[in-house]
């Protein structure tokens, strides 16, 4: 049962409470969380269907790649995806790993057999996982150090999420193209943790109680697997991760983190503030006897926290709008527990409360959430807000203008435009006019869109880009599919409320009142294409052009694609994240953009570029479209890295001379850009 976070405050009832009219326990010589050591033990919280539950920290094992994958099959027509070289069989993986290694690529829960067959006894299965090579020995792969798995930084817990979104992008990839041999791969995000979990990529592994270093205040997340991936909260499912003080008994343990996730109608109305239900018992099935929670495991250690006022990671869970069905949490920090009491749930089972009170002082999180959250609805009392929508409906989201720093009323004059404007056409192939297909489906080879992106569909089907490519090929309006294609990502405008406001010291920027998920579109780069004797011709004039994106610029190179060894892939082409872009493209947004133009730089982006194409009346034309690098939290500054001069890497320039300092503060900061 997950421990979630309800809608209205609940108090106190009047009066002492007997909490052992419900307690029914005996001392448990075992520490809390209790993690079983074969299938065959208990486990809390339900699982989607075919799913064994998953308790990531655990005893070591050989490193393991996931079973069921077959190699592509040769023929005349290219593959769509990548050849993988032959993985490990299930006879080669050892039958436990605490619930990692009982899932096969179908989801599907793996029986433990002996030599003969038959299932082995825990002892054995125990026996047989000691005797294995070290699990972490291919760990390597992405450069995660022993010392680094202990305790992590911002740089170890980004590395982390990386190469786990990365690897889940790709597993979702393989899943929509229906490539697998065997099933397929129901939760990738299951898949791709279970990898990680075996590889040894991970970090904070040592539990502690307060802040786990690297994960910072109103960092967000999409998915449980990444809170067990960085050591925030480590129950895979349960909303109370204990640590045991280091005696032998279950009542020495305290709370270390809850996740709350809005299950229960008892939230307190102060967002500072709250009321927390205890796990355990039955009130809502029908079939079932209805029956009270007891004061043990998580209750028992929330119980002792109380007592100790310890501080505990809180992280809530709040409904995802794109998706009604998902979660998206937040870390909103340390809290203490104030009070804890019993009452009566509405069903007449006997249930545990907790009131947990933030720790002054802290960053705000969920509160920023929640203010959000009026503003998006309409509230009237937003502060600084200039316009509604700057773009003055050329978006289907409205782009807010705000100032609350001084009394600039609004940035220079400019025409809002939310693609290119070319001032000639560009003939770059032979024209293809565009695929036949009705509705392009990843896997299909028939689509020609397809077979010019090496055969792989470059997005999930919930729009996400897969891996930075040399060049993205998208359907264009030449093409026969619908404008709702999913191969028209880039095309179809804003997908997050934007919002333009006036910094503190870096004139006006850019940021979302929207989570964004790491790889999601967020704008195209709009403006009028110069050619370079346009540009030093406004030079020599001093007409200077601070909003110019120029493809021929050094930009720093980083890793954001997955990595093909993590799942028996065959390097290829797919890992070169180079661009490949067919000829130079400067762009000005300085009379005619969009949102792009009040981005920032930063030396540490949340934001890369990517070369997109498609075909428009028969020619095909070069875009600059705008990914989260990493997932984003609602108000965050949207930045990238603006690149430098090629001059000014050359041997003996003075060209650094011109650059302008840099403001963004990060620990890679490079001192100036331009």
């Amino acid at each position: 049962m997950e421990e979630e976070l309800g809608q209205n405050n609940s108090v106190p009832p009047s009066g002492p409470i007997d909490k052992s009219k419900i307690l029914d326990i005996k001392p448990l010589r075992s520490l809390i969380p209790v993690y079983p050591m074969s299938p065959q033990a208990s486990q809390s919280g339900q699982y989607p269907p075919g799913f064994s539950s998953f308790f990531p920290f655990g005893p070591t094992a050989h490193p393991t790649t996931p079973s069921g994958f077959a190699t592509t099959p040769g023929g005349a027509m290219p593959a769509p995806i990548r050849a993988f070289r032959r993985p490990i069989g299930a006879e080669d993986i050892p039958p436990t790993m605490e619930g990692l290694n009982d899932l096969d690529t179908s989801g599907k829960k793996k029986k433990a057999v002996g030599r003969r067959g038959r299932p082995r006894s825990s002892e054995k299965q125990n026996k047989k996982v000691k005797e294995g090579p070290d699990v972490y020995s291919s760990s390597d792969l992405v450069g995660i150090t022993s010392e680094q798995r202990g305790d992590g930084s911002p740089e170890v817990v980004n590395l982390v999420l990386t190469t786990f979104d990365a690897l889940r992008r790709r597993l979702s990839q393989l899943e929509d193209a229906k490539e697998l041999s065997t099933g397929s791969i129901k939760r990738p995000d299951l898949k791709a943790c279970k990898i990680l979990m075996t590889r040894g990529i991970r970090t904070n592994m040592r539990k502690r109680i307060g802040t786990a270093p690297g994960v910072e205040i109103g960092d967000i997340f999409f998915f449980r697997m990444e809170l067990c991936l960085v050591g925030l909260h480590a129950p895979s499912m349960g909303g109370i991760d204990a640590l045991n003080l280091g005696g032998e008994f279950e009542e020495e343990t305290v709370a270390t983190s809850i996740v709350s996730s809005g299950e229960y109608d008892d939230e307190a109305e102060d967002s500072d503030v709250i009321i927390f239900t205890g796990q355990g018992g039955n009130f809502n099935s029908k079939d079932k006897e209805v029956t009270d929670q007891k004061l043990q495991r998580g209750n028992l250690a929330l119980e002792r926290s109380s007592r100790q006022l310890n501080e505990v990671r809180v992280i809530r869970g709040m409904r995802d709008g794109v998706n009604p069905n998902a979660k998206i949490y937040i870390y909103d920090g340390l809290y203490k527990i104030q009070d804890s009491w019993v009452e009566r749930a509405k069903s007449g089972g006997g249930v545990f409360k907790y009131k947990l009170v933030r720790v002054p002082g802290q960053a705000s999180a969920f509160a920023v959430w929640k203010s959000v959250q009026k503003w998006k609805s309409g509230a009237p009392s937003r502060n600084g807000l200039i316009l509604a929508d700057l773009s003055s409906g050329a978006e289907k989201i409205p782009v807010s203008l705000v100032n609350d720093v001084d009394s600039t009323k609004a940035p220079g004059y400019f025409t809002y435009f939310h693609s290119l404007r070319h001032p000639k056409s560009f003939t770059l192939m032979q024209p293809s006019h565009g695929c036949n297909c009705t509705k392009c489906v990843p896997g299909d080879l028939n689509c020609s869109c397809i077979r010019r992106n090496e055969g792989d569909f470059p997005y999930t089907s919930n729009s996400v880009l897969v891996s930075r490519k040399p060049l993205v090929h998208e359907c264009g309006p030449t093409c026969q599919c619908f404008p709702n294609c999913k191969n028209r990502v880039s095309q179809t405008g804003l997908k997050h409320h934007m919002e333009v406001f006036k910094t503190k010291d870096s004139g006006w920027g850019l940021r979302s009142l929207d989570p964004i998920r790491a790889g999601s579109f967020i704008c195209e780069y709009a403006g009028e294409v110069l050619d370079r004797t346009r540009i030093s011709q406004l030079m020599k004039e001093g007409d200077s052009d601070e909003y110019v994106f120029d493809t021929t610029r050094v930009y720093d190179s980083f890793k954001w694609n997955y990595e093909p060894r993590l799942l028996d892939e065959v390097s290829t082409n797919d890992s070169n994240e180079d661009y490949a872009i067919p000829y130079p493209l400067i762009i000005s947004a300085k009379n005619v953009g969009n949102v792009a133009r009040f981005m920032n730089h930063s030396c540490s982006p949340n934001v890369f570029w990517q070369p997109v194409m498609y075909e428009e009346n028969n020619q095909s034309f070069l875009h600059i479209a705008f990914f989260a690098r990493r997932h984003i939290p609602p108000m965050m500054e949207l930045t990238y890295d603006y690149g430098s001069a090629r001059s000014d890497h050359a041997e003996g320039s003075n060209a650094h001379k011109g650059r302008k300092k840099c403001l963004c503060g990060s620990s890679n900061c490079r001192g100036s850009f331009g």
